[in-house]
């Protein structure tokens, strides 16, 4: 999801975008959990599935408002596999994991606040099994191909519809309800409400999340490697001393036509 409409907007106004990014992104989905408890008492299925609509849709409109000037990432994972992929200096990306960390923290405690409960009221909710750590590793990896999949191939304006659908989607196929986020996983410890961890369950999930990570890249550059870049003419032609390819060592090399000079970018 990182690409800027001219050139990368100044670093402070890329934290902003992440932080402002990341509260909503935790008001949407701990406060869409809280509504779906008190509109469907009883009824965790259509509680789901409340929680699921809402976040899907408002990820996607959240995508929209920051990706211009921050890339919205909104996750400590996709920063670093951005940064692994050149898209990021690795400065910047140090820089983006304490704004969507703290970000998210604001956020929970934002949805608390609009519907009348304690700031903070920390989830005693225990999530970390087997089953549900497996379930992290596949949402996560999941979704970092997604996003560096339609990056990588020149798809990036699908990015906010797609990813809404996938993590909408995979709320349903993970028993963990998809979290794929080191950075929500923290703010939601500060709900004990439908969405939220306890917070000893926090740690293995953020390493299910970084393993997810990890296989995500790994799935990425498999599919997607980088473009190899065309020689320069001059070094194509001292590659053919003998012109065999129809000139001399003396001949001035064509030069090469826009769609192979320019090849698509490899890197983010």
């Amino acid at each position: 999801m990182t690409e800027y409409p001219a050139g990368r907007p100044p670093l402070g106004r890329r934290l902003a975008a992440e932080a402002l990014g990341s509260i909503l992104l935790a008001a949407l989905v701990v406060g869409s959990g809280i509504a779906a408890q008190r509109l469907s008492p009883g009824q965790v299925g259509l509680q789901l599935v409340e929680n699921a609509a809402a976040t899907a849709a408002g990820l996607y409109a959240i995508i929209l408002m920051v990706a211009p000037v921050s890339g919205a990432h909104l996750n400590p994972v996709v920063t670093a596999v951005d940064a692994a992929f050149g898209g990021l200096p690795w400065r910047d990306a140090a820089a983006y994991l304490p704004a969507q960390i703290a970000g998210c923290v604001g956020g929970a405690i934002l949805a608390n606040l609009m519907f009348a409960g304690e700031a903070v009221s920390i989830s005693t909710h225990h999530r970390a099994t087997g089953a549900h750590l497996l379930a992290e590793v596949v949402a996560t990896s999941g979704l970092t191909l997604l996003i560096f999949s339609l990056t990588r191939s020149g798809r990036a304006d699908r990015a906010p519809a797609a990813v809404g659908a996938y993590i909408g989607a995979a709320y349903w196929f993970t028993s963990s309800t998809s979290f794929a986020n080191p950075a929500i996983s923290v703010g939601r410890m500060f709900s004990d409400t439908f969405a939220g961890i306890a917070p000893a369950s926090v740690p293995a999930f953020i390493a299910a999340q970084l393993a997810g990570g990890a296989l995500g890249y790994g799935l990425v550059r498999l599919l997607y490697p980088p473009s190899p870049t065309p020689a320069p003419p001059d070094k194509a032609l001292a590659a053919d001393p003998s012109g065999a390819h129809g000139g001399s060592m003396n001949a001035t090399a064509p030069p090469l036509p826009a769609s192979i000079s320019s090849p698509p970018a490899a890197r983010l």
